[in-house]
């Protein structure tokens, strides 16, 4: 759950002639994913592809092309490998059928295009009525084209010239016919009129004739169009999900037959490097083991030594990362994707993720109104592209949001930037919340030590308890920054021992602690001193000198580099933890935006009603929509970026290696096609 799966390294070699056969178990097995050669040894190359690699290649082409265009879906689940295989021979038909299709209106569409240029210059020279042919086809003269607001002067600017050129002007278009000697003067004249130059259109005969012409030409393609696609609309409500099968079965067919790239091979004899789930091992051994003459699978063991003389962040060869996560939080994966797949044998954070992320979101955003539109928007989403892997994580992530915000909102008693504490619909909820939560904290630690005596339900975040907003969210960055602290601790532990550990992160989590105390202490105690001497000053301290240690000699700065970074480093903490300060900031904003637009527009509207200036009512009550949707559109971003960034930047970069490799197994994942045949 909270690591990566473990791997074991497989290492066989064979008879070449057994190569296909090995391919094809490995990618049946679903489970292996072949290290690429890289070597240069004398007799050994890279492996051919096979030969029918380029024919499945040339038809995974096509069904490509035709997905991208036809958007197909599957909404009815996976069809069998055996279905797919027996198809497969007639679909190409099919897909060379609608190629063709799709080739044709993509024709028509570069046409009509055409079309519109030539339509749109026809139609500025339509009004001169002069033939094209007396423009292009008459060698002795020039002709020159050009639009101009000013064609009004064009008589007072040609001049004298004017009885040596034929002049037409219409609306904003002049031309002029000349003889060569007078080419010059007459560009003269369009500069100063400025006019653009418009190229002559090709043909004969009148230009509104031809504009007419050519009108009827793009009608006739539209309708060419039209018809495509409605044989492409046709042909994917009957084969759209078997185009994604045949997809996935060509992908993988290209992956096994390409795969001969990916291993050591020599006239004889092949070789090749994998990694396998440990879980897996025993199953991968006893299949393969019947096509190879030599076949090993061992356990990965990361072997630092601890001594951290070598560079102990990249150059062991780790094994590809697959995720390890319980159904529930799996989708959380796409977050922690977006830093990079975690370091093989790190902790892995996407179970706290999935839970971590909407909780910030929802404490930053904390509207119950904005909530259920949020949730609404997901179940929106689902049914809209829930059948795709993408959509349905991003729906799930996108209704957890909503489900942490309407929860804190209902906490908070705000819903759509009203306070609904004192709503007679409300009563019942917020009276004996208020009642069984306003005594809770008196003459406790959490007042005496932690200075939250306006923390009660319902948490009213822009009014009284603003003052234990700004403290709880900066005691919830200490607690969040110290989980990271301590995970980069486990990390550090496990790959270099416990000395590694203290000084890499231990300097960090004894900085952390005395500092937040000593600080805490400073606000909630009179009689102590900013510079005071106490066990939490000495802790800071000890935590700055081993931090020291640690940058000179773990992180090889030097000494005199460790001496300036480490504290640097530590008011670089300071930065970290006041970063925090965003969810108070962003929440409070967000509250007095919505609050903004409900005095605007509600009350404004409530006011005109009662007072029967129903227009004006009308005005404010589109102004209080407008506000609304304009907080809603900032509650879904703002929050996201921030909540993403507490997470990502301050708190994985405490202890998170992004390094990892995606483990992908030959050929692929199955999505649309379930079962295999060998």
């Amino acid at each position: 759950m909270f690591s990566t799966v473990e791997m074991s390294r497989l290492t066989m070699a064979g008879p070449s002639n057994n190569l296909d056969e090995v391919l094809r178990l490995c990618a049946n097995l679903g489970n292996v994913h072949i290290k690429p050669y890289s070597g240069d040894v004398d007799g050994i190359t890279v492996g051919r592809p096979h030969p029918d690699a380029d024919e499945v290649s040339a038809m995974l082409a096509k069904v490509r092309s035709a997905i991208s265009t036809l958007n197909s879906t599957n909404k009815q689940g996976p069809i069998s490998a055996k279905e797919v295989a027996q198809s497969l021979e007639s679909f190409s038909e099919k897909i060379d059928s609608i190629t063709e299709t799709i080739a044709n209106k993509a024709d028509a569409t570069a046409e009509i295009s055409k079309l519109q240029e030539r339509v749109e210059i026809l139609t500025k020279i339509a009004p001169l009525g002069i033939p094209l042919e007396l423009m292009t086809e008459i060698s002795a003269i020039d002709v020159y084209l050009g639009e101009t607001s000013k064609a009004g002067k064009a008589n007072q600017v040609f001049g004298e010239l004017r009885t040596r050129v034929e002049l037409h002007s219409s609306s904003n278009i002049i031309a002029v016919a000349c003889q060569g000697k007078d080419a010059a003067e007459v560009q003269m004249a369009m500069q100063e009129l400025g006019a653009k130059s418009i190229q002559i259109p090709s043909g004969q005969g009148k230009p509104g004739d031809l504009l007419r012409d050519a009108e009827k030409e793009i009608a006739e393609y539209e309708s060419t169009i039209q018809t495509c696609e409605s044989k492409m609309a046709a042909w994917n409500n009957q084969n759209g999900r078997m185009l994604l099968a045949v997809q996935e079965h060509l992908e993988r067919e290209s992956d096994i037959l390409t795969g001969h790239t990916l291993c050591a091979t020599s006239a004889h004899a092949f070789a090749m490097e994998a990694w396998v789930p440990t879980s897996d091992a025993d199953e991968v051994r006893s299949i393969l083991s019947k096509v190879s003459s030599h076949l090993t699978v061992e356990e990965f063991k990361e072997d630092h030594g601890h001594g951290h003389d070598d560079d102990h962040h990249h150059d062991a060869d780790y094994p590809p990362v697959e995720y390890d996560t319980i159904a529930a939080t799996k989708h959380a994966t796409m977050l922690t994707s977006l830093v990079g797949r975690p370091k093989y044998g790190s902790v892995d954070p996407t179970s706290m993720l999935a839970f971590t992320f909407p909780i910030f979101y929802g404490l930053i955003l904390g509207d119950a109104g904005y909530g259920l539109v949020i949730m609404l928007l997901a179940l929106l989403l689902k049914s809209k592209i829930g059948h795709d892997p993408f959509g349905k994580v991003a729906s799930r992530i996108l209704m957890n949001m909503g489900i942490a915000t309407f929860i804190v909102g209902v906490l908070t008693a705000e819903a759509f930037g009203f306070v609904i504490e004192k709503w007679d619909a409300f009563v019942w909820l917020y009276e004996p919340m208020y009642e069984n939560t306003k005594y809770i904290l008196a003459d406790t630690v959490f007042v005496e030590w932690f200075g939250l005596s306006h923390t009660y339900l319902p948490f009213h975040r822009a009014s009284g308890a603003l003052t234990d907003y700004i403290l709880l969210s900066i005691y919830l960055g200490c607690a969040h920054l110290l989980f990271g602290f301590i995970i980069g601790f486990y990390n550090v532990f496990k790959a270099h021992g416990p000395i590694a550990a203290f000084f890499e992160k231990g300097s960090w989590i004894l900085i952390l602690i005395g500092g937040s105390a000593h600080v805490l202490r400073f606000l909630t105690d009179g009689d102590y001193g900013t510079f005071e001497f106490s066990v939490w000053s000495g802790m800071v301290m000890v935590g700055v000198v081993c931090l020291i240690y640690g940058l000179a000699v773990y992180e090889k700065f030097g000494w005199l580099g460790g001496a300036i970074m480490g504290p640097i480093e530590t008011f670089g903490l300071l930065a970290n933890t006041l970063s925090y300060l965003r969810i108070m900031a962003v929440g409070v904003a967000g509250v007095k935006i919505a609050e903004i637009g409900n005095e605007m527009g509600f009350h404004s509207m409530a006011e005109a009603i009662s007072s029967a200036d129903y227009l004006s009512a009308v005005l404010f009550f589109f102004i209080w929509i407008g506000v609304q949707v304009f907080a809603l559109a900032l509650g879904l971003l703002s929050p996201s970026i921030h909540a993403i960034r507490l997470h990502f930047v301050e708190w994985m970069g405490k202890f998170y290696d992004g390094s990892g490799e995606e483990f992908s197994p030959l050929g692929g994942r199955p999505l649309h096609v379930e079962g295999h045949t060998s």
